[in-house]
């Protein structure tokens, strides 16, 4: 009996022995394997159909330099760092697997003066000081192929988002022979504005060049075209162009014939800029006031209509902002889109599923002749064009009818373009009817091939505060998208200057799965609203203004002093007013509650169904396994 007890023993203990050995051999197997099974929604973790054209693309090895400091003493900012630099290496093994073997992956370890922490240097990764020590700590890669080389100097935690775009475009720009060149337009100080010494003694610095600006600039060669030019440099292949207030006739001839022998346009006009601050301090209606940006002459040609006067509201996609004394308020001119205001259907718009626009305007009309148009940005039918001083000051929606029609908020205009000056250019050589034609002759009249131009009717869909948050961290300047605004607008220069393969890959950095059902809910609830709170503020004017003709309407003898009709009807209309009033706050107060109640309602389902459905399913599996037990 005891020797069969040492045997089950023994047995037992080869048994455990043998299991243990081959989950070691099988993790050996698997681990030289690296299969990753990404379970998201939005397969965040698989990479893109983009990044694999780009690695597809690949003729010739790429070397990728992976420095990452593995320090001794941990301190909460290295174990962050550490989780996140596990999180690099594994698109980096990712992205070498994909590209069967053209990215070659070389790992170091910089410690200090060591070599690997001067082959950091010389690749351009820098160190970042520590606490509490300050030795310098490195998270970088340097990909290189030939002669060229594209340095991530330092990857951080908050452009997690866009690590998988950092890499692939690193790989694009190093892979690149020459950066296509892009030309900027605009009567806004995008590319920044230097500090002058008047300036700087009053602590006032320099402005930095815009965010899209700064991402333009990694990938091509951008140069600042003056609002004043007569030509477009032949080398620029694509022109952009924000806020042309004030363009001239000129400058729109020298757009217009760019466009005719082929070079691309995007256009991002605006009918009121939050950007333009021009003398705002002295005028505050400035921006109500000012003419918008328009490049009315060659719209006209291309069968395009804009109200540069008209701002767009929209009751669907309305954006809550600070109002009033720092109070939140939602405001209808200024319009958080989602998926359905955004053209799944196009390659520049298809990852897109969160924009912000400020203010914009609207367009519409035919496309002249020869000319097709896509709508990428659209509103909701519960959409109207109101005036600019209503937007600038509130009172949109006290007044709101919708249109009951879907506004175009940006285009693509497609086809064969014809000239919107079939006289040349206007103002030169018009002192003869001989001069004036050779001037109309020398002018291109029609584009020989089918391009492309793109308008969009906001420009502050590309200013810093509408698009990203920017932080300092530890000398750097770290930009945390706030939606996908600059995705969107790279994206439209990528695809015209020709390579659309990182549009896939940012597009992804910014997906966002707003509560749609939940933003319907309460447009419906507020609807109920409405109405009554527009009768009552109605009233509430009419006994304003009863009031107002009541006290003009008293004869020189009763300046300081009223008949007793007259003070009798004074008190009745005063109390009218107060109850009115008192009426649309109650009004206003149920609106808020009704609100709040279907929020918190909505979180409470979303704390609680998991636990009761899990207790639920607890319970009816105990119920059924009594009544089965009980049963034999």
């Amino acid at each position: 009996m005891k020797s069969k007890t040492i045997e089950t023993y023994l047995y037992s203990a080869v048994g455990v022995l043998a299991m243990l050995a081959l989950l070691a051999g099988l993790n050996v197997i698997l681990a030289a394997i690296k299969i990753r099974w990404d379970v998201t929604a939005d397969k965040a973790h698989t990479l893109s159909a983009g990044t694999r054209a780009i690695l597809d693309r690949l003729d010739t090895p790429v070397k990728a330099r992976f420095y990452f400091s593995q320090v001794e003493n941990a301190t909460p900012q290295s174990v962050a760092l550490a989780n996140y630099a596990r999180q690099v290496e594994d698109v980096l093994n990712a992205l070498s697997q994909a590209s069967k073997g053209k990215l070659i992956v070389e790992k170091y370890n910089p410690q200090p003066d060591s070599d690997a922490e001067d082959s950091a240097k010389l690749d351009g990764i820098e160190g970042q000081p520590m606490p509490p020590y300050g030795e310098a700590f490195y998270l970088g890669i340097a990909f290189s192929q030939l002669d060229s080389k594209v340095a991530l100097p330092f990857l951080t935690p908050a452009r997690e988002r866009l690590l998988e775009y950092d890499m692939a475009r690193a790989i694009s720009r190093v892979t690149q022979v020459e950066k296509p060149v892009v030309g900027v337009m605009s009567a806004l100080p995008v590319f920044g504005m230097p500090s002058n010494p008047m300036m700087m003694q009053m602590g006032q610095q320099g402005q930095e060049p815009w965010l899209f600006i700064n991402e333009l600039q990694r990938d091509f060669d951008v140069r600042e075209v003056q609002m004043t030019a007569e030509t477009i440099d032949p080398d620029i292949k694509v022109l952009v162009v924000i806020y042309p207030r004030d363009i001239t006739e000129v400058a729109q001839y020298a757009i217009d014939q760019f466009v005719l022998r082929g070079g691309k346009l995007l256009a991002f006009l605006d009918p009121m800029s939050i950007a333009d601050n021009r003398d705002a301090m002295m005028n505050p209606l400035q921006r109500a006031s000012a003419g918008g940006s328009n490049l009315e002459k060659l719209l006209r040609a291309w069968g395009v209509e804009y109200d540069a006067g008209k701002v767009l509201a929209d009751m669907t996609y309305k954006t809550m902002i600070g109002g009033r004394d720092g109070r939140p308020q939602e405001s209808p001119t200024v319009l958080s889109l989602t998926r359905d205001a955004i053209n799944a259907e196009d390659i520049v718009t298809s990852q897109l599923d969160n924009l912000l626009l400020a203010y914009p305007g609207a367009f519409s009309g035919t496309p002249a002749p020869g000319l097709t148009r896509t709508v990428l940005l659209k509103s909701s039918p519960n959409s109207q064009l109101t005036e600019k001083m209503l937007a600038q000051f509130g009172g949109v929606d006290r007044d709101f009818k919708p249109d009951q029609k879907e506004y175009a908020l940006a285009i693509r205009l497609t086809g064969k373009f014809k000239t919107a000056f079939p006289d040349g250019k206007p103002g030169a050589a018009a002192d003869t009817a001989e001069n004036t034609a050779q001037s109309a002759g020398d002018s291109l009249k029609e584009s020989s091939d089918e391009n492309s131009v793109i308008l969009v009717a906001d420009s502050d869909i590309m200013f810093d505060p509408v698009v990203a948050r920017v932080q300092n961290l530890l000398g750097f300047r770290i930009v945390d998208p706030l939606n996908g605004n600059l995705n969107f607008g790279q994206s439209l220069v990528e695809l015209m200057a020709g390579d659309s393969n990182l549009i896939a890959v940012r597009s992804r950095a910014t997906l966002n799965r707003p509560f749609t059902v939940v933003r319907q809910m309460e447009e419906k609830a507020q609807d109920s609203y409405r109405n009554q709170i527009r009768q009552l503020e109605q009233s509430a004017q009419e006994t304003q203004q009863r009031l107002s003709e009541l006290q003009s309407a008293k004869s020189s003898d009763q300046r300081f002093v009223l008949s007793p009709e007259q003070q009798d009807q004074l008190t009745k209309l005063r109390q009218t007013e107060a109850q009115v009033n008192r009426e649309l706050k109650d009004v206003r107060r149920r609106l808020r509650q009704d609100v709040d109640s279907l929020q918190n309602w909505i979180k409470a389902l979303n704390i609680a169904a998991m636990p009761l459905a899990v207790t639920l399913t607890g319970i009816l599996a105990a119920f059924y396994k009594r009544k089965k037990t009980a049963a034999k």
